[in-house]
């Protein structure tokens, strides 16, 4: 019986890693094959197109980024350390990633939604998803807290939607500078938003 292959998987990796690099733009099945040290046709065996990789690579790093914002914000320590969890654990992969490679490289999803943001592309449809439910894990731990008396805020959804464009915002910075300490004052100001800044400092 014949090894099996490891083709789509090398695919996927060199995708991934090309995607969180480059501008999708700028690269090519003939580079993802190379990178991948696959044939063509074994690109084409698996994916029928360039879009259909960023499709997948975009839906395994979110199961991956869900499954960590989840076991952060779940967990069942109060808010305020569950948030600082988060914001330590996307600065942290921003410092990772500058010490790899000498370039923080930011967020795939912000990166791929800001240049495909003005095309009918079905990677844009799904960045939106992603985003909203990025929004619906923080809104939740965000309702609970509430329910238990550790914050107070008029409208939940919108503060989580903001804490959602900070974390973005402050990425797409320290990518810009190549300075994870961008990420330095995402914890103060998301703690002012949610009228906690003193337990933020506690």
């Amino acid at each position: 019986m014949g090894r099996k292959s490891d083709a789509r998987e090398r695919i996927l990796a060199a995708g991934a890693d090309l995607f969180g690099r480059r501008s999708y733009s700028s690269i090519g099945v003939a580079e993802i094959c190379a990178a991948a040290g696959v044939p063509k046709g074994s690109f084409y065996y698996f994916f029928p197109s360039k879009q259909a990789l960023a499709l997948e690579v975009v839906n395994e790093h979110w199961e991956w980024q869900r499954g960590v914002w989840r076991s952060i914000l779940t967990a069942p320590e109060p808010i305020v350390e569950r948030l600082r969890g988060l914001f330590v654990a996307t600065a942290e992969m921003q410092s990772e990633a500058l010490a790899g490679t000498g370039a923080v490289v930011g967020c795939l999803f912000g990166n791929l939604a800001l240049e495909l943001s003005s095309e009918d592309d079905p990677v844009r449809d799904r960045l939106q998803q992603i985003f909203e439910e990025q929004i619906d894990i923080v809104e939740a731990a965000l309702r609970e807290a509430q329910a238990a008396g550790q914050l107070q805020v008029a409208d939940l959804r919108e503060a989580a939607k903001a804490i959602v464009a900070q974390i973005e915002g402050l990425v797409l910075l320290a990518k810009l500078y190549n300075d994870p300490g961008q990420l330095d004052s995402l914890w103060r100001n998301s703690m002012r938003l949610l009228g906690l800044a003193e337990e933020a400092h506690a």
